[in-house]
C-alpha cells in the first residue's frame, strides 16, 4: 500500500513558494501519494488569484498531486491585525479539513512558517494518530524580532512557548542549516529529533548554454570585472555597505562593476546613495521573471551574497546561495557562519566580512586578480557540490526516507 503523505503549507502554486508543486512532484516519482491541503492563492498581494474564488474547499489534480483549497482571509499588508486574521483562519480551516475530511494519512508534513500551520498539523497528528514531520524555514520568534515584525517581547515570548510545543509534538524537525540544529539544541530539542536537509533552487530557471551566448547588454562591459547580487534589496540584506566598498573601488581606479538585479523596501534609498556618491561603477536593474534570471546570473563573473551583520543570519543559508552554485558560478559570501562554511566546504568563492566595505572591496579584488582557469574552477567545484548534497533530487530522497522510516514506525 502507497504512503500517504499530507503536505499542510499555507502557501502554494501558482503563489511563489519553495517547496511546492516541484517537492510534490518529486515525492510522486518516489511513489507517495500527495495530498497538498493549502489555501486560496493570494500571496503575496493579498487579493485571490484570477481563475479562483473562495469556497468551502476545492480539490484539483495536477500531475499526480491532490491539491486541496480551504478558505482563509486574505490578507497580506503590514499590519499585524490583517496578518493574525489570514494566519489564523488558514490554520482552523486545515485543521478541520485534516480532522473530518481529508483521508487518514500515514505521515503529515508541514511548511513553517508561519507558527499557525504547525499547531494546525500538531492537532491533527493527536487526533489522526499520524507521525508529523515539522519543516523549520524561519527560526521565531527570533526572525520577527530581528526584522523588526514583532517588538512586543510579550507577545514574542508567547510565539516561543508555541513554538517549543509544536516542537515537542512533531515526530521529526527538518532544518535547512546546521546553526539551525545548534539552537534547537540550546532550546532543549533531542538532536536525534533534527535532520538537516539542504534547501534547493529553482533549478529551471538556471543558466543553460543559450543563456550564456546571450549576454544583456548592461552586463556586456567586458573592460570591468562584473560582480551581480541578484535578489531582495531590502534591510536585512544592509546593500549600503557594498556601495560604499564599490566607492572605495572607484577612488582606487580598479575596474569593478557591481550590478544589482531586483527590487525592494530599500531600493529608492540604495539608488539616492549611488547617486550621491556618483558611483559610475554601480547599476541598478528591475527585476525579471525567474525564467530570464538564469542569463543575468551567466553574465556575471561573480555572485554576490550579502546580509546585515547579526547573529541570527549566522545560523542561516540565504536561499540565493543554493541557485548561485548551480549556475556555476564563483560566490563572493559576505553572511558569516553557516553560509561562509558552506562556500568553504565547496570551493567555490570567497568569503567577505558583512557590512564591511573594506573587506568587501578586498574579495571582489582578489576575485579579479584570479585567472580565468582559478574562477571556472571555482564554479565547477560549486556546481558538483550543488549537484551532489544541495539539489531537489537529493533533499526530496532524504525527505523521502524520513517519511517511509516514520511511517512504519
Amino acid at each position: 500500500m502507497a504512503i500517504r503523505i499530507l503536505l499542510i503549507t499555507q502557501w502554494f502554486d501558482p503563489e511563489p513558494t519553495f517547496k511546492g508543486m516541484v517537492f510534490a512532484r518529486e515525492l510522486v516519482k518516489q511513489g507517495f501519494k500527495v495530498e497538498v491541503l493549502t489555501g486560496f492563492p493570494n500571496y503575496p498581494g493579498g487579493k485571490i488569484y484570477p481563475g479562483y474564488k473562495i469556497k468551502l474547499f476545492q480539490k484539483e489534480s495536477i500531475d499526480g498531486v491532490t491539491i486541496t483549497r480551504v478558505p482563509l482571509y486574505p490578507s497580506h499588508d503590514k499590519g499585524a491585525l490583517g496578518r493574525a486574521l489570514n494566519y489564523m483562519s488558514f490554520a482552523l480551516t486545515s485543521m478541520l479539513y485534516g480532522l473530518f475530511f481529508a483521508k487518514r494519512p500515514s505521515v503529515i508534513y508541514a511548511y513553517h512558517p508561519p507558527l499557525t500551520v504547525g499547531i494546525s498539523a500538531a492537532i491533527i497528528r493527536f487526533f489522526r494518530r499520524a507521525p508529523m514531520v515539522y519543516d523549520i524555514q524561519d527560526m521565531w520568534p527570533d526572525t520577527l524580532r530581528a526584522t523588526g515584525m514583532l517588538s512586543n517581547e510579550r507577545v514574542l515570548r508567547g510565539i516561543s512557548r508555541a513554538c517549543d510545543w509544536v516542537y515537542k509534538k512533531a515526530d521529526q524537525l527538518v532544518v535547512l542549516s546546521p546553526g539551525f540544529k545548534r539552537l534547537l539544541i540550546e532550546r532543549g530539542v533531542p538532536e536525534s529529533k533534527i535532520e538537516v536537509i539542504y534547501n534547493w533552487c529553482a533549478e529551471y530557471s538556471m543558466p543553460t548554454s543559450e543563456d550564456c551566448n546571450s549576454i544583456p547588454t548592461k552586463l556586456n562591459d567586458r573592460n570591468s570585472f562584473q560582480i551581480l547580487f541578484a535578489g531582495n534589496l531590502g534591510k536585512a540584506q544592509a546593500l549600503d555597505a557594498v556601495l560604499e566598498a564599490a566607492s572605495l573601488l572607484q577612488e582606487r581606479a580598479i575596474p569593478i562593476h557591481f550590478t544589482f538585479l531586483g527590487s525592494g523596501l530599500e531600493e529608492a534609498c540604495l539608488k539616492d546613495i549611488a547617486m550621491d556618491r556618483s558611483l559610475s561603477n554601480v547599476t541598478f536593474l528591475q527585476s525579471v521573471p525567474m525564467s530570464q534570471v538564469g542569463s543575468y546570473l551567466a553574465a556575471a563573473d561573480v555572485l554576490l551574497v550579502h546580509l546585515r551583520d547579526d547573529p541570527l543570519f549566522s545560523i542561516t543559508i540565504p536561499s540565493k546561495t543554493q541557485a548561485y552554485m548551480a549556475a556555476c558560478k564563483p560566490i563572493l559570501m559576505a553572511v558569516n557562519g553557516d553560509a561562509a562554511d558552506l562556500i568553504e566546504r565547496s570551493g567555490c568563492g570567497m568569503s567577505a566580512e558583512p557590512q564591511n566595505p573594506e573587506s568587501i572591496s578586498k574579495a571582489a579584488i582578489a576575485f579579479m586578480k584570479e585567472p580565468p582557469e582559478r574562477l571556472l574552477a571555482m564554479a565547477l567545484r560549486g556546481k558538483s557540490f550543488y549537484d551532489d548534497h544541495l539539489s531537489l533530487s537529493v533533499g526530496a530522497r532524504n525527505f523521502g526516507l524520513i517519511f517511509k522510516r516514520l511511517s512504519s514506525l
